[in-house]
């Protein structure tokens, strides 16, 4: 068979997977980046508001932690080293436990888990089954946990689902915050699990995210978990809350949950853990539930190494003091308002989300993915979620400046007209 290419992407039509996702509606080579900027093989750049899912909080290539990266390299440091004493792991450990843990008065235990997000929270799902001698886990409408079974079992995504070709056990799941009018879920989980007859079975764990990304940006009040909370300690359940995307300042705080009177139980974290890039997941879990024996649960990349390195300069550079955070507040603000002003282009559409994980659902698939590609077309990535994909979302990186920010949003609006323009006149026609 011949090896050779008329272009350049035509190996990937031949030889990746069908599974290849953001790629279709993208098609660029993309070549190089730079802070919030991605650059395509023909010189080309585009403005990123995906961020890697929100893997890039602090942009592309930050150049202190490509400097610390490339020294420890250079410097034959370790690359791999299972879970080893590593001088760049206890770095890392107690640039968390100075700048993340001890001033939120968080006691938990961290435990590295392989590199993804499903790792962490398969790790959670068992720890919390394990310790309480449950099985039933609370899952709620519309949340999105991983792929992996155990993952996939508590996500809600029926497409995803359908994905694994078995069943998916062990998950009970419930009316997320304000999934219907009027509907008090957090009332009707207390009612439920109240009565013994409900046919709920008594709970290891209740798990959410306080923002569900990949759900359409729903957005959790700090009643509601505050009510789930107690219902969690109530019942003897452990209190989940998974913060891969909503957290690492996503929302305006390291943690979703900063500002709403709660502690978690067991906090599953990666995407924007490495601050990098870098595959990093971990699990941090009350020292009381901590009840995994030496190698119970395990992985041959539970810890990055190089990943170590990069995580520490994300702390020390952006959360030893309060400035990034106040950063954060002003560009929410503006995120807030401008998308505001293209909700009011398209009749019905309504903001979602929080912090820098807002976007508008604007009620139609076909209407949200024009809008995307019109941006594409323009010079911003940028995508879709919710039941539908029917919100587009902005997972701009944390770090845009804002004059970058606002040329991203100027695109988006841009597009958004257009797009209502043309269906107008596909309309009329």
């Amino acid at each position: 068979m011949p090896t050779d290419m008329t272009a350049p992407q035509d190996i990937f039509e031949r030889r990746e997977s069908g599974a290849r996702s953001y790629c279709r509606k993208m098609p660029a080579l993309f070549s190089h980046a730079s802070g919030s900027i991605l650059y395509d093989s023909e010189g080309r750049d585009y403005i990123d508001f995906l961020a890697g899912c929100s893997s890039l909080n602090y942009g592309h290539n930050d150049p202190d932690m490509k400097a610390a990266l490339i020294d420890h390299i250079a410097g034959d440091g370790i690359a791999h080293g299972l879970d080893l004493h590593t001088d760049v792991k206890g770095d890392f450990l107690r640039a968390f436990e100075q700048h993340i843990l001890v001033p939120r008065k968080m006691d938990h235990r961290i435990m590295f888990t392989g590199p993804t997000g499903a790792n962490a929270v398969e790790t959670a799902l068992k720890i919390a089954r394990k310790h309480t001698k449950r099985s039933n886990v609370i899952a709620f409408t519309n949340g999105f946990h991983g792929v992996t079974m155990g993952a996939l079992a508590a996500t809600g995504n029926g497409y995803h689902r359908g994905g694994a070709g078995m069943d998916k056990a062990g998950v009970t799941r419930l009316p997320f915050d304000d999934y219907a009018d009027g509907l008090d879920s957090a009332a009707l989980l207390e009612q439920m699990l109240d009565d013994p007859s409900s046919g709920i079975d008594a709970p290891a764990a209740i798990l959410f995210e306080t923002v569900q990304g990949e759900g359409g940006l729903n957005a959790a009040s700090p009643e509601w978990v505050q009510k789930i909370a107690a219902i969690a300690k109530k019942h003897g359940a452990l209190l989940i809350i998974d913060d891969i995307q909503a957290g690492i300042g996503r929302t305006g705080t390291f943690f979703s949950f900063e500002e709403m009177a709660v502690t978690p139980d067991i906090v599953t974290m990666a995407k924007s853990l490495s601050g990098f890039g870098l595959p990093m997941a971990m699990v941090l879990v009350r020292p009381e539930f901590d009840v995994f024996g030496p190698a119970e649960h395990n992985g041959t990349f539970r810890g990055n190494s190089h990943a170590f390195v990069t995580a520490k300069v994300a702390i020390e550079k952006f959360w030893a003091d309060e400035t990034f955070q106040q950063e954060l507040s002003q560009k929410a603000e503006i995120l807030t308002s401008r998308l505001g002003e293209i909700a009011s282009l398209v009749p019905g559409a309504r903001l979602k989300g929080r912090g820098l994980m807002q976007g508008v659902d604007v009620g139609s698939d076909e209407l949200a993915a024009d809008i995307c590609a019109r941006a594409y077309e323009n010079g911003l990535v940028i995508e879709t979620s919710g039941s539908h994909d029917q919100v587009v979302k902005v997972l701009a990186p944390l770090t845009t400046p804002k004059a970058t920010f606002r040329n991203g949003l100027n695109i988006l609006k841009a597009a958004t007209c257009d797009a209502m323009a043309q269906g107008f006149a596909l309309a009329a026609e």
